[in-house]
């Protein structure tokens, strides 16, 4: 007597849809000295994709500027906050019955495939008017982030949603954040105009000051060598370099002016930076310090973050020409891909451990998975409007993101 059982199934929804998209020149360095003229800072004005970032009206995005006063003049305009529990986003398909055929005694039955596992996006609500810009995940499992507006730096527990923050001093406005070597977090702080770290452990605060004849840097993002060294960027027009052990910070005058942004070491060990107003990447000689000037075909195009993959590539979001590039170090060679949608706005850019490359797109409002070999885009949809997320870090299987725009940090978890 054949018995019918009923069989339920579940489906879970991806959250995204995939799209398929198919003067080297060497600057000596010119190190900053006592009595040397301050850099006066960069307006944002010179980057020509107005007013995407902070602007309280519309809802355009300029590039970020601190003025040291208590009023960011960049920052977004906070949308919802506090300390909700993490929101999963997912969506749910009505149950399907079914019934299943009784299998022969003497021959197996068919073999059953598994859905593949798709990834799953979460955002986790922040304290209202944090204005989240960077975004470090930390070895214990716990989340860095700076909340510029509020000049503390922020610490989630992915496993509770519960935050805290630790004032980072008088005038802070945290612009970048990072895990050190030593387990620290490194900030470069805007309004202080120096470096700072925060222990993990006591959270004790460290500072160090730019030398005083600097004049204001517009800090901006950081990066350690295979010698223990953190190098940074400022938009005033600097990059700079200090040893952790003696405390000492050297400043260096970077080629062609205001436009230092993102910055990243390679397996190699070679520095990158990306020049967002000069519209190259500088490739550092971490012994004296000088910059050989690297440009994407693209004239203008707006070099905003960088990052290496395993292999020593490095990828490139160009904010103004709405493009990803890969410069392969060995050959020379560039390439470039315009990203899916009517107006993208590539403003971060990450490399995952599978060499998957990770971006944030203001213009879609999403966070973009670009597969070099198959060269296919892939968008997931962000849930909340305007959230701007400026910088993107992760950890194995974990990819995440500060949303700037709506006092979120948003983590995309992959299979």
């Amino acid at each position: 007597m054949r018995e019918k059982l009923p069989l339920l199934f579940s489906a879970l929804i991806l959250m995204g849809c995939g799209q398929s998209a198919s003067r080297d020149g060497l600057s000596s360095p010119n190190p900053l000295t006592a009595g040397a003229e301050g850099i006066p800072p960069i307006d944002g004005a010179a980057i020509d994709r107005a007013a995407i970032d902070g602007a309280a009206t519309d809802a355009a995005v300029a590039d970020e500027t601190f003025t040291p006063v208590p009023t960011l003049t960049q920052a977004d305009e906070p949308v919802g906050g506090g300390n909700a529990q993490p929101q999963l986003l997912t969506e749910e398909s009505p149950p399907t019955p079914t019934t299943p055929e009784e299998p022969s005694p003497t021959a197996a039955g068919p073999e059953q495939s598994s859905p593949p596992v798709e990834p799953e996006l979460q955002e986790y609500p922040v304290p209202p008017g944090s204005r989240p810009h960077d975004v470090a995940p930390a070895p214990d499992g716990t989340v860095w982030y700076t909340a510029q507006r509020l000049g503390e730096l922020g610490r989630l527990d992915p496993a509770t949603g519960e935050t805290h923050h630790i004032p980072l001093g008088n005038g802070s406005a945290p612009h970048g954040v990072i895990v050190g070597p030593d387990g620290g977090a490194w900030v470069t702080d805007g309004g202080l105009n120096a470096i700072v770290r925060v222990d993990p452990e006591t959270e004790a605060v460290k500072t160090f000051p730019l030398p005083a004849e600097t004049g204001y840097a517009n800090l901006n993002t950081a990066t350690f060598d295979a010698n223990g060294i953190l190098w940074f960027t400022g938009q005033s027009g600097i990059y700079g370099r200090l040893d952790p052990v003696t405390g000492q910070v050297e400043v260096f005058v970077a080629p062609a002016g205001p436009g230092p942004y993102g910055i990243a070491t390679a397996p190699n060990g070679v520095v990158y930076y990306a020049s967002l107003a000069g519209s190259y990447v500088g490739r550092l000689d971490l012994n004296t310090g000088e910059t050989t000037v690297l440009e994407p075909p693209t004239p203008g195009q707006g070099a905003r973050r960088v990052w290496s993959d395993s292999s020593g590539r490095i990828w490139v979001s160009e904010w103004n020409a709405g493009r990803l590039a890969s410069l392969d170090p060995a050959t020379g060679e560039w390439r470039e891909w315009l990203l899916p949608g009517d107006q993208p706005m590539p403003y971060a850019v990450y490399v995952d451990e599978n060499d998957m490359v990770w971006l944030s797109d203001f213009g879609a409002n999403s966070l973009v998975r670009f597969d070099p070999e198959s060269e296919a885009f892939e968008s997931f949809p962000l849930p909340s409007p305007g959230a701007n997320v400026r910088q993107i870090l992760g950890r194995k299987g974990e990819v995440w993101g500060a949303e700037s725009g709506t006092d979120k940090l948003v983590v995309i978890r992959t299979p």
